[in-house]
């Protein structure tokens, strides 16, 4: 089978698949709330000929898209919110905000959709020239990854139990196939209610909601002692009650995020923070309210797919750059604030021999933009972070690359990501990434055995099963906005 062929349609499409990077990309919609990025990616996929179903689960800006018939069913996942805070012009190698305080892709995530798409064009392109009943692609848009989960929403609703394995990618710094795990993740927000009253004249009348979030925060931070190593809680005051100190504070909010490797871990731990919550509000007299925001679970490693990623990935190669791309980001890099050298973060389970490769091919660290292939090993190391990814995991074989799309070394979620993300430094890494995506889906239409590796090995990785981080009736939200209490 000539994968070429295909491939080669995305270079084909690249304008349209690129165009859809850059306006999303310039919409820079937040979590659950990316209607016009939806709205066009819906409108390029019923031009290009798939069946569009929207909404998903309930979630409006959540679709899938399908083409074929048969099986195997593979599923392409996308992500297109952006982040608060991060405007910045594009291809700019300093802090120049588009709109004050306005939105931006710190993540990469308008070109994780793109590339995901451009894979989904090759595939239908090859299933187009195979007979019918050959198999089935599905393209599933997945809002609100930063603050929404909409990919665990869709697997309590059962969306994901169709298909017969997924794959996806994430821009990044460095061009490597994810192996490990990562931590289950599970946000709620507690909201009290107090009295207003006079500060200084009649204190006596008040009851401080804000003295209960801070009675909260400590009683958490006792709770630190008295958790496993592994689990993390973090939390952000969402209202503070007012601006007034001469007000007691009727009403304040805090966020709450516990973190475990297992979804049942942090089910245990998020238990004993309500109680705190319960005791906060015993102490103030005041009333607390609790909402479910999201939840993810853990990463189920799929050793089968990451082979079968990192083959094609090889076969495909680094994105390919040129000096003006090299010396876009070598500004870049020098616009860094904490500078970075030797071993790039986040690499897992690598050798000796590993190591010193990636050394040599980044210049001990020093090398602007990365442009080779990162040596595969498989692991089952843990990340402290979180993803929705690792839902569909716990449903369906799952694996996922990165490529570089960003300046070597980028800091996560940063103005840098944001700029690189309309540049062609992004175009040729979403290209690359639609590439390997596509190749690896027709290896497993061509030969079914991958398929069937890839399920027996889930079957052992995932016998535990699924315990679903959101709670039947729980819809998905948009944190921070303000809980009624009565």
């Amino acid at each position: 089978m000539d994968k070429k062929k295909y491939q080669d349609y995305i270079d084909e499409r690249a304008d349209v698949i690129c165009d859809a990077s850059d306006k999303i990309w310039g919409y820079a919609e937040l979590s659950l709330q990316e209607y016009k990025s939806c709205e066009l990616y819906c409108e390029i996929l019923r031009a290009e000929g798939f069946e569009v179903e929207c909404p998903v689960a309930g979630i409006e800006t959540a679709f899938k898209a399908s083409f074929g018939s048969g099986r195997p069913v593979i599923g392409i996942l996308a992500e297109y919110d952006a982040l608060s805070g991060l405007s910045q012009k594009a291809g700019a190698t300093h802090r120049e905000e588009i709109i004050k305080g306005g939105n931006g892709h710190g993540c990469g995530h308008n070109m994780l959709g793109a590339g995901s798409m451009a894979a989904a064009f090759a595939v239908k392109k090859y299933l187009e020239d195979k007979p019918e009943g050959s198999g089935t692609v599905v393209f599933y848009g997945c809002p609100g990854e930063e603050g929404g989960a909409s990919k665990a929403f869709m697997a309590r609703d059962g969306v994901w139990k169709d298909l017969d394995c997924a794959i996806t990618w994430h821009p990044s710094s460095l061009t490597y196939v994810d192996s490990g795990t990562c931590n289950s993740c599970i946000q709620t927000e507690y909201a009290f209610k107090g009295i207003a009253s006079h500060a200084a004249g009649s204190p006596e009348y008040g009851r401080s909601a804000l003295d209960a979030v801070e009675l909260m925060n400590v009683g958490v931070n006792f709770l630190r002692e008295h958790m496993p190593d592994e689990a993390r809680i973090h939390y952000a005051i969402t209202d503070g009650g007012g601006a007034s100190p001469n007000v007691v504070q009727p009403h304040a909010q805090v966020l709450y995020m516990v973190r475990s490797v297992l979804v049942k871990d942090a089910l245990k731990l998020q238990e004993r923070v309500d109680k705190i919550a319960q005791g906060a509000a015993l102490m103030t007299e005041t009333k607390m309210v609790k909402k479910f925001i999201d939840g993810c679970s853990n990463l189920v490693p799929n050793r089968t797919l990451q082979e079968l990623l990192y083959k094609n990935l090889k076969e495909v190669g680094a994105p390919k750059f040129d000096e003006a791309d090299v010396e876009l980001a070598r500004q870049i890099v020098d616009s860094y604030e904490v500078k970075h050298e030797g071993l790039p973060d986040g690499l897992k389970g690598m050798t000796a021999e590993d190591e010193e490769y990636i050394l040599r091919e980044t210049d001990n660290g020093k090398k602007p933009l990365n442009d080779f292939v990162v040596p595969y090993r498989f692991s089952n190391d843990r990340e402290p972070g979180s993803t929705d990814v690792g839902d569909v995991s716990w449903l369906t074989p799952t694996a996922q690359i990165y490529v570089t799309s960003f300046a070597a070394n980028s800091p996560g979620h940063s103005w840098q990501n944001v700029s690189c993300g309309n540049s062609p430094i992004g175009h040729k890494g979403l290209l690359t990434a639609g590439k390997a995506l596509c190749g690896a889906a027709i290896d497993m239409f061509e030969d079914h055995s991958i398929i069937e590796a890839a399920r027996e090995e889930f079957k052992k990785a995932a016998k535990g099963g699924y315990v679903c981080p959101v709670p039947e009736g729980a819809k998905p939200v948009i944190s921070g906005e303000l809980i009624e209490v009565d």
